[in-house]
């Protein structure tokens, strides 16, 4: 490969992301990051997050298998966007510290795991190859001078194609490897033995069992475990966080399916009617472990029906994030999850019922808490003023300004309301209407 002067890559150090708009969060290591914001500098890096979040998004789109779900996108995420940081590096001639780095190598990984073919996965380098070329080409030629742009175009195009020959074979190489690992060990039995359970096809219950080392003729609680992509926890941190949680309910035995780098499906048997926490185990949450749970089903049936509902939880945690606090059960949102099943309906709902309170605003929330406490204890004053720790005229005021603000009489349909606030309690700014709009300017004024 032809070596420039580092002036050929001075350009590289204004590059900063479209509008001037701040970088979102990183998906890439921490490590990675302070890497390029040493070597590249602020500005450069947040050009290199925006544009990893784009290849994820193009990727995705043509080849959706590379997605699936939140925690798949972010993985995907982290390997482009360390892809493009790693790319600039060669552009600037700061030789990166790996020829490729751990988090492109974490989603190869993750794609041989969940049986995403190899030709998909090149696919997808192409597209994300093709997508970096031309938004560094079009960024040279804004920021290099006329008379030196057809030397720096050469040798981006030397660069770039270089980095991705190394890519595409490093990616293929990883997962091969990986492949050959996953197909011969039991973890990969017991999530097909799963998978085939959820989807509903006919299995034999007694070699499901001796595959899965759990006994399906029994009472099962489902939990959903996930774990915020940008920590990078250790997968027996969110494996002992399952545990704990399942032992928490009085579970045993625990099955526990590892999905991909930051998920896990988990079920436990249980003797108890009631999905609730055991009192004298109480579970405290580690910092960034995130779980849904399901209610305690019977049987085979049972097994498969408890892992939806702790679905359906998870869903609407991702929908708004510290809404429900670290751990969901269904039986506590299970209205908010059968409204929630067509989401834009779901949103006309709660503002046709709650009109100029279905608000995205602090005091409009702090309204409609107040209003949810009132009606769900029998309008009782004051024992909703002593849930909500405050005065019995503060819940006075609260509920006499949202029902003002509601525009109708809340008895004439007080079922109606209590559920819309409950989808708004749940979801939050997911179903409510956004401050700023020309039609919203009275509510946004609560």
């Amino acid at each position: 490969m032809t070596t420039f002067s580092d002036s050929a890559a001075q350009w590289l150090y204004r590059l900063t992301p479209p509008d001037g708009r701040p970088a979102g969060a990183p998906a890439s290591s921490e490590r990675t990051i302070d890497e390029a914001t040493e070597r590249l500098g602020p500005r450069t890096v947040a050009w290199a997050i925006d544009l990893g979040g784009e290849l994820a998004r193009t990727i995705t789109a043509e080849v959706p298998e590379l997605g699936g779900g939140p925690d798949p996108f972010e993985t995907l995420r982290m390997g482009t966007e360390s892809a493009v940081l790693h790319a600039l590096l060669l552009l600037a001639q700061a030789s990166p510290s790996a020829a490729i780095t751990d988090e492109a190598l974490l989603g190869g990984r993750e794609f041989a795991r969940r049986r995403v073919g190899l030709g998909s996965v090149l696919r997808g380098i192409r597209l994300g190859h093709a997508v970096l070329a031309h938004s560094v080409m079009e960024a040279s030629r804004e920021l290099i001078p006329a008379s030196e742009q057809a030397e720096e175009v050469r040798r981006i195009s030397d660069v770039l194609f270089h980095f991705i020959d190394e890519f595409s074979s490093r990616m293929t190489d990883e997962y091969l490897a990986e492949h050959d690992r996953w197909v011969t060990s039991g973890a990969a039995a017991r999530e097909e033995a799963v998978r085939v359970i959820i989807k509903g096809d006919p299995v034999q219950e007694e070699a499901v069992t001796r595959v899965l080392g759990y006994r399906l003729a029994a009472r099962h609680l489902g939990a959903i475990a996930w774990c915020d992509s940008h920590l990078g926890l250790p997968a027996t941190d969110l494996q002992q966080a399952a545990s704990d949680f399942l032992a928490g309910h009085g579970c045993h035995p625990h099955l526990l399916i590892p999905v991909g780098r930051t998920g896990l499906w988990g079920w436990g048997i249980t003797s108890t009617e009631t999905s609730r926490l055991s009192q004298d185990v109480p579970w405290r949450p580690p910092a960034g472990i995130h779980i849904a749970c399901g209610s305690a089903r019977d049987g085979l049936e049972g097994f498969r029906r408890t892992h939806r509902e702790a679905e359906h939880v998870a869903r609407l945690m991702r929908m708004n994030p510290p809404g429900g606090g670290a751990a969901v059960h269904y039986r506590d949102i299970d209205v908010t999850a059968l409204l929630c099943s067509d989401l834009n309906a779901a949103r006309r709902f709660v503002k046709d019922e709650l009109g100029a309170l279905a608000v995205d605003t602090p005091h409009g929330e702090q309204l409609r808490s107040t209003l949810r406490q009132y009606l769900s204890c029998e309008r009782s004053l004051a024992t909703a003023a002593a849930r909500l720790h405050v005065a019995r005229n503060t819940v006075t005021y609260r509920v006499k300004r949202a029902q003002e603000l509601i525009g109708h009489d809340v008895s004439s349909r007080l079922l109606h309301v209590m559920a819309a606030l409950e989808v708004a309690h749940v979801l939050g700014a997911t179903v409510l209407e956004p401050t700023g709009k020309p039609g919203q300017r009275a509510a946004a004024r609560l």
